[in-house]
């Protein structure tokens, strides 16, 4: 399967299967315990239908939002993920111009394989950075510091990873940073050499974000030590309280599923959050972003932006959310299948074909823009 022929995201999934390593095609895909949560991410979007409008004159379409003082083109945005440059020698650089391209958001990780400084050079639309909070509290103002000085947008406090979760695909290749893999790991990487002469051929694997902190050179320092040993679970609401004073500017919460967390955040300063369960990653077992949209938008959607995380996969996926109150959702899987699977080119088509589904189904809807849409257009089943 070439790219012009992917057209969705089991397309663009089923290539990046094609062309990496088995560990490395199972990091991206893969979730915790027995990926429950992860099928049903995407499968709660097939609980609710769309009710449409016709005759409603929808010649111009208007797909624009704000989110968090961010103008974005288009309602969706890249959300941050970790290793991107594993997965593609391009990494964050290609999704950074891809969404430039596209008048949307994107964001670097922590745990990122490009500077936030690179990328905020290169490129001026909004940019967020998704952060962790370690144990070591000078890390933590020092990063903030660090993400302020290069200009990012918005500061992204992942909340519900403070410990790793349960993943149980990873445990079985060995998979690490650096590598140290079990035989079926070192098998599944000997069938596909291609991605290894790539890997050894371009500038060699970092953790900008964190280089200056955290010596990665010495043993396997594996994702889930990372969670285990520098991130600290016995962070609270104080703390972030703190975090978000010492930022002032626009925050958010990426794991809020709560209306009780979501209160809380607002009582503390926070300008978004983000309704996510990592993709399934950490607790398995836990309710979809989707399912709780609507119980949190009609608790707190007055008084602070609520975006959603997770299991987009359809431009109708995206209106069902924006219908629930969604001010933007965001996406991981959908670009970094793309990525894995040809680079820069990937991420502008997967979006590419997000943008061209949205249109086609605002004006489905009878929808010229997101205004129009709301939970009237829905029924539940």
């Amino acid at each position: 399967m070439r790219l012009k022929h992917c057209h969705n995201f089991q397309d663009f999934r089923t290539l990046a299967r094609k062309r990496l390593p088995g560990p490395i095609f199972n990091y991206i895909d893969g979730a915790a315990d027995d990926e429950v949560t992860y099928r049903r991410n995407t499968a709660a979007f097939d609980d609710v239908d769309l009710v449409p409008n016709v005759l409603a004159g929808v010649k111009d379409i208007d797909m624009s939002v704000t989110v968090m003082g961010q103008k974005l083109d288009m309602p969706i945005y890249c959300s941050p993920t970790a290793l991107q440059r594993l997965f593609h020698h391009q990494g964050e650089r290609a999704v950074a111009a891809a969404a430039a391209k596209y008048g949307t958001m994107f964001g670097v990780s922590s745990l990122g394989t490009v500077s936030l400084e690179e990328v905020r050079k290169a490129h001026s639309n909004p940019q967020v950075y998704q952060f962790y909070f370690h144990k070591d509290r000078g890390l933590n103002k020092a990063m903030m510091e660090r993400a302020k000085e290069s200009g990012i947008d918005v500061m992204m406090l992942t909340v519900d990873s403070i410990t790793g979760g349960n993943r149980e695909r990873d445990k079985r290749t060995g998979f690490s940073i650096p590598f140290q893999l079990t035989p079926r790991g070192i098998l599944e990487f000997m069938i596909k050499p291609a991605w290894g002469i790539n890997y050894v051929t371009h500038e060699s694997f970092k953790l900008p974000q964190l280089d200056d902190h955290v010596d990665m050179s010495g043993g396997a320092v594996s994702i889930g030590r990372y969670f285990t040993d520098m991130l600290d679970p016995s962070m609270d609401w104080d703390d972030v309280a703190e975090m978000v004073k010492l930022w002032d500017g626009q925050f958010c919460l990426k794991g809020i599923m709560s209306v009780e967390d979501a209160k809380r955040a607002i009582d503390i300063g926070c300008t978004g959050i983000i309704l996510s369960n990592h993709g399934g990653r950490q607790l398995d077992g836990s309710r979809t972003a989707f399912d709780q949209l609507a119980e949190i938008v009609d608790a707190v959607g007055d008084q602070i932006d609520v975006i959603m995380d997770g299991g987009i996969q359809r431009g109708t996926h995206i209106l069902k959310a924006l219908s629930l109150g969604a001010k933007a959702v965001g996406g991981g899987r959908f670009y970094l299948y793309a990525l894995a699977a040809a680079g820069q080119p990937g991420v502008e088509r997967a979006l590419e074909l997000m943008r061209t589904e949205i249109e086609r189904d605002m004006r489905l809807m009878g929808c010229r823009s997101v205004a129009d849409l709301s939970v009237s257009n829905l029924r539940f089943r």
